[in-house]
């Protein structure tokens, strides 16, 4: 098997599996028998801001300084740019919010060390959909090669629509 040669790399599970499972933990996430995961997961639904087509995708909620935070490299994170209306369900609350893209890499690269040095080693890599290559926490200098070469970036999310 060849080395992974980054000290971070992509870790979400294959899109197959995230097309049988997505709509599954999106229903789930709307009744109490999420448990636990109403407050590590939350439910994104908004409007593609090109095709009009509607999304809903499932992920992990990273609350930083009160803050919701959904940090990706997905494109879907492009319908954010200048900000765009959404519902978040998350902690069994549906509320009207606003996303607005976080591009900026050192307001980025600071986001996901800190998601990762409070989630832990094990946690983070599942939280943040990431692998990392050595068995510690990646420096902010090693996030921030990853923003670049990977296109990771955040969205905020504020309540009102």
């Amino acid at each position: 098997m060849a080395e992974q040669s980054h000290a971070i790399d992509a870790g979400h599970p294959p899109s197959a599996l995230l097309r049988l499972v997505n709509p599954v933990l999106g229903f789930l996430l709307r009744t109490p028998l999420a448990g636990p995961a109403r407050k590590q997961l939350m439910v994104l639904s908004f409007t593609g801001r090109k095709t009009g087509r509607p999304y809903t995708i499932p992920l992990s909620a990273h609350l930083i300084d009160g803050e919701l935070y959904a940090l990706t490299g997905a494109s879907w994170k492009q319908n954010f740019r200048n900000g765009a209306p959404a519902q978040v369900v998350y902690d069994g609350k549906t509320t009207a919010m606003r996303g607005e893209l976080i591009r900026d890499r050192e307001i980025v690269s600071g986001l996901y060390h800190r998601c990762a040095e409070s989630y832990g080693l094990q946690r983070a890599q599942r939280m943040i959909g990431l692998k990392f290559r050595d068995p510690r926490i990646p420096s902010r200098e090693e996030f921030a090669e990853a923003v670049d070469r990977m296109h990771l970036a955040a969205v905020r999310l504020t309540p009102g629509g």
